[in-house]
């Protein structure tokens, strides 16, 4: 589940400017496509603009967040006519047909996180090591540390604790959690992903163990705020 910002000045809802976005589980956000939004705009995973009838209009907002950094990937909403008008030099990363099904908008957006998440890591000298919270992990080593305490952990458990930690607020499902840490040749089911979670816990401690929060009905989250980690399992 991704948090997903829509940039539109149309009036209806996101079913009216992308429909198939209305019928996936993301949590979408909608402001006015204006300059104005990037004073202060929200921490989100995905930005989408409309591009679909304003192109001037949708180039220059495109240029501009491209320019000052929007924080995530930026995917426009064009029309087959309007994808013509196109090109890269706008600084989207990836566009989409207002007409596109629901399996290729969450997949679109799946793979544009994918990607942005791999450039930022890259860009960063220190890339083998990823901070978050109390957490540190060392991709190089395999290695786990919470406020400077090394973790016992499996294979498994580091991936799994390691990719929770790069997500930190963004919720997935036991699904999604076993495609990308088990892979799609996995033939256990979702409950393996709470094994793993609770033995993950347990090796966080009671102090720290709540850093990975349960979304009630939904899946797993990493938590950098623990009291925010104690509401979610409370909910």
């Amino acid at each position: 589940m991704a948090r997903i910002l829509l940039l539109t000045n149309s009036q209806g809802a996101s079913a009216e400017v992308l429909p198939a976005l209305s019928l996936l589980q993301h949590q979408v956000r909608i402001l006015p496509a204006v300059g104005s939004v990037l004073v202060d705009i929200p921490e989100v995973d995905c930005l989408f603009i409309d591009a679909r009838r304003d192109l001037p209009a949708a180039k220059s907002l495109t240029k501009l967040i491209a320019t000052t950094g929007a924080g995530c990937p930026i995917i426009l909403i064009a029309t087959e006519g309007g994808m013509s008008a196109m090109s890269a030099d706008w600084g989207f990363d990836d566009l989409i047909l207002d007409g596109a099904g629901p399996a290729e908008v969450d997949a679109r957006i799946r793979v544009a996180i994918g990607k942005f998440e791999a450039a930022r890591i890259a860009a960063d000298p220190s890339s083998g090591e990823i901070k978050s919270g109390e957490v540190v992990i060392d991709e190089k080593s395999y290695t786990a540390k919470i406020k400077g305490r090394s973790l016992d952990l499996t294979f498994k458990e580091f991936e799994l604790l390691k990719y929770l930690a790069q997500h930190p607020g963004r919720v997935f499902t036991r699904a999604q959690l076993l495609q990308e840490i088990w892979g799609y040749d996995y033939f256990g089911g979702t409950r393996t992903v709470d094994v793993h979670v609770r033995r993950l816990r347990s090796k966080l401690g009671p102090e720290f163990e709540a850093i990975i929060g349960t979304v009630r009905n939904v899946g797993y989250r990493f938590n950098t705020s623990r009291d925010a980690a104690l509401q979610d399992e409370r909910s």
